[in-house]
């Protein structure tokens, strides 16, 4: 009898856990705005909280830079915004909706600096889960 009172227990311990851990942002914050402005944030003010939670799992970066294709993963991209964590780029922003419907959007971000313009096309997603940036392409003028 002990033995099942234990068992129980622990069953309803794990139970308990695993419903309690939460994410680290509720899927109703997961809108699309919210993952562009976490996105541009990161991106424009070195400000990586909640990156991680708007950056789906599967997500890829591409960058165009001249004739070369460069691609990131989640974690290569997430591991060198935290390495540039606080460092303000002198750029302005500016954001335009491209496509957008209640499955995907893709959104245009402008960070115009003084000599060039980077142009990164974001693509997000909902996931079921919230919306997420599923892919970056990028390109320098």
């Amino acid at each position: 009898m002990k033995t099942l009172k234990s068992v129980t227990i622990a069953l309803a311990l794990l139970i308990t856990c695993s419903f309690a851990k939460a994410a680290d942002e509720p899927t109703a914050n997961l809108t699309r705005v919210h993952a562009i402005n976490v996105y541009l944030d990161a991106m424009t003010r070195g400000k990586v909280d909640g990156l991680n939670q708007v950056v789906d799992p599967s997500a890829k970066f591409n960058m165009l830079r001249g004739n070369t294709i460069m691609s990131f993963d989640k974690k290569q991209m997430t591991d060198f915004l935290k390495a540039e964590k606080n460092v303000e780029q002198t750029c302005t922003t500016n954001t335009e909706v491209v496509e957008s419907n209640l499955n995907i959007a893709v959104v245009k971000v402008d960070m115009k600096y003084h000599d060039f313009t980077r142009s990164n096309y974001v693509t997000i997603a909902n996931t079921g889960k919230g919306w997420k940036i599923t892919n970056v392409y990028s390109v320098f003028k």
